[in-house]
């Protein structure tokens, strides 16, 4: 039975769904590095919230931990390099909170706009500055939207709702998106030139942090009011005090700041400035949204293979899992075998699906490759740490679906390139299940991939496998399974023969040598399956 422990508070509805799917749960909160540290290496699954930080020194005792699961969008306390490295899922829930985290932006951006912090605290204190509080409207002013992804897209229909003209920057916002949210596409500085309104709606990354910086407040409007409910670190929060102060910001309304808990910023005090302690996600609808998704999540993992909203490898739900699965072990066992015969010399990799292949997810199909590929270089390689160990050596991956279908009705091929060399191999399907390797570097041939195996190249002429059966026989090695195929020459004589055997021990390198050292014999290799 799978193990998870809760290590944040969040709603019961989280546990009920583990123990309704037979994962055992366990909730201890509030504790402390060390303390966490202590415990850790006795879960399979972990489900947290913002408060604890799961470091490569937490990761580092997390010997049995294969996900974690975050309640909520933003992974900044979890350390998701070292995850990666480690081989452990990290999953979020983005959808969870988002209409949450939209609603307070839109209550922000009227927060702003009308003055309700202030005029409540002077009404409240006895004064009726009736005067003092001129706010402006929102119809037909102009919000400037800073990443229109899940969150970004729902504030943006709020506001076209509200007669507001949204204008949009982000990277990856395509013109057809655009339409379809009817915003109009435009450049940073085109947006900062023209929004009455800013609004924030993109993860801190090395590429977003810092994104209105003092050069960039300069560019603003003069009267600019902006609202982040997104990422602290997206703002200079010193040269926003100076904008405010100079009035080329007329207000800003903040739910996160660079430093949390903020008990002590450089901005608190000043005039027109809205401040909320990162509430975005706090509705007793969210809370309970998130925690559903994640337990329903990390339950999905541990007991189908399911991965959704994962960050660190790719998504397959519980439904693609079943039937990805023996794809997932043919392609681990073709990777496999193009790394035991090719070792560190490959350079590039190419991964082509085709018939009844080519109609599934492929990504999870190209990480078991490589899965299969760097368990040359280490024991301690999965499916989530594989793309990054390939990364960090240059290996360019290429993937490639073709509609067609050739002789096989599935069809997985990896072919590996090296300075000198180039190694094709193919493997199937039989009855949609079992794993076969079906042709190898040209050459038919049809064998199971298991156990340990004998891969041999030699010259097809008389009286060879006779050779090499008296050969492994003197040494005492018994051959399980024989699986022949040649290369033909010309029509009516062979070229090359390449031999797969399986056999029931491993092969030392003397038996090897003494095969190596027959006539005709081009290349021996011992396999492990």
């Amino acid at each position: 039975m799978p193990k998870v422990l809760i290590s944040d508070s969040m709603s019961p509805k989280a546990a009920e769904i583990f123990r309704s799917r037979g994962v055992e749960v366990d909730e201890i909160t509030g504790q402390t590095p060390d303390e966490l540290k202590a415990i850790i290496g006795n879960y399979d699954g972990l489900a947290i919230r913002s408060s604890t930080k799961v470091t490569k020194e937490l990761l580092a005792a997390a010997t049995n931990l294969k996900v974690i699961g975050r309640a909520g969008i933003g992974v900044d306390n979890i350390d998701v390099p070292a995850a990666s490295a480690k081989g452990v899922i990290v999953m979020n829930t983005p959808f969870g909170n988002s209409i949450t985290t939209a609603e307070h932006a839109i209550a922000m951006i009227f927060a702003l706009a009308r003055q309700l912090p202030e005029a409540d605290a002077s009404t409240q204190a006895g004064k009726w500055e009736k005067n003092r509080f001129m706010g402006v409207e929102l119809t037909a002013k102009t919000l400037g939207l800073i990443g229109a992804g899940n969150i970004g897209s729902i504030v943006a229909d709020r506001a076209r709702g509200l007669r507001m003209k949204v204008v949009a920057y982000d990277p990856f916002l395509t013109a057809e998106r655009a339409i379809e949210m009817g915003v109009e596409k435009v450049d940073l500085d085109t947006l900062l030139a023209r929004a009455d309104f800013i609004t924030l709606h993109t993860p801190l990354t090395d590429a977003t942090r810092g994104i209105l910086s003092r050069d960039a407040l300069a560019k603003t409007k003069k009267g600019v009011r902006i609202v982040n409910c997104a990422r602290g670190g997206l703002i200079d929060e010193v040269a926003l005090k100076e904008a405010l102060d100079s009035g080329q910001v007329a207000g800003a309304a903040l739910d996160v700041f660079a430093q949390e808990p903020a008990k002590d910023n450089p901005l608190f005090g000043t005039p027109n400035l809205v401040c909320t302690p990162h509430l975005g996600a706090s509705t007793d609808e969210a809370q309970v949204n998130v925690a559903i998704q994640v337990a329903e999540q990390l339950s999905d993992f541990l007991c189908d293979g399911g991965i959704t909203n994962a960050l660190n490898v790719p998504s397959m739900s519980a439904e693609e899992a079943p039937r990805l699965k023996p794809y997932m072990a043919l392609a681990e066992k073709l990777g496999s075998l193009v790394g035991q015969l090719e070792g560190s010399d490959i350079t590039s990799l190419s991964v082509e699906v085709e018939g009844a292949a080519a109609e599934l997810n492929q990504k999870p199909i190209t990480a078991a490759v490589l899965a299969g590929l760097m368990r040359s270089y280490s024991d301690t390689v999965n499916m989530v740490n594989a793309p990054y160990l390939a990364k960090e050596r240059g290996l360019d991956v290429r993937e490639v679906r073709h509609e067609r279908e050739g002789d096989y009705h599935t069809l997985v091929r990896v072919t590996a390139t090296g300075p000198e060399r180039r190694r094709e191999v193919a493997g199937s399907l039989f009855g949609d299940a079992a794993p076969r390797l079906v042709e190898i570097a040209g050459t038919r041939i049809e064998t199971d991939l298991d156990g340990d195996m004998i891969y041999i190249v030699n010259e097809d002429t008389p009286g060879f496998i006779g050779r090499l059966g008296m050969t492994l026989g003197a040494a005492g090695v018994n051959i399980g399974n024989f699986h022949l195929g040649r290369r033909l020459a010309d029509k009516n004589r062979g070229g090359d023969a390449v031999l797969m055997l399986s056999v029931d021990a491993p092969v030392d390198g003397a038996v090897l040598d003494q095969v190596c050292a027959l006539e005709g014999v081009k290349k021996v290799k011992a396999l492990r399956f």
